[in-house]
């Protein structure tokens, strides 16, 4: 199965002014885990995640104050919708993150999480020989 099978095209897309309770909302109301921060002035394209909103909280930061950009990561790994899902899930567990926006010639074109690809494998798991 390949990535564009389990990738989620509902994205977020926020702007690095937003403040973190902002995108925390918006997150919360698309019900996804992770927004595509545009930055043109930084470069490009980056990642906010709700780890991100939840370690700057932790911290003691107010949400209403703290900006997006100061907790984008911008070093991000970017995914094809060609990879199978067996590379993105090395790509995530070599990272160490949960989360790969999917670009197709160079423009996002949706997010893939740990979640969409165990929720393609768990049904095809089940039904494997014990």
């Amino acid at each position: 199965m390949l990535v564009r099978d389990a990738m989620s095209t509902v994205v977020l897309t926020i702007g690095p002014a937003h403040t973190l309770r902002r995108a925390a909302a918006l997150m919360s109301a698309r019900r996804v885990g992770a927004a595509i921060v545009l930055d043109p002035d930084a470069g490009g394209i980056g990642i906010l995640t709700e780890r991100d909103v939840l370690n700057s909280v932790g911290l003691g930061q107010s949400p209403d104050t703290e900006h997006v950009h100061s907790h984008t990561t911008t070093d991000v790994v970017f995914a094809s919708p060609a990879w199978t899902l067996e590379e993105a899930a090395r790509a995530m567990a070599h990272g160490g993150f949960r989360h790969l926006i999917v670009l197709d010639r160079d423009e996002p074109v949706g997010i893939v999480s740990v979640r969409d690809i165990i929720r393609c494998w768990a049904p095809a798991r089940q039904h494997a020989p014990a």
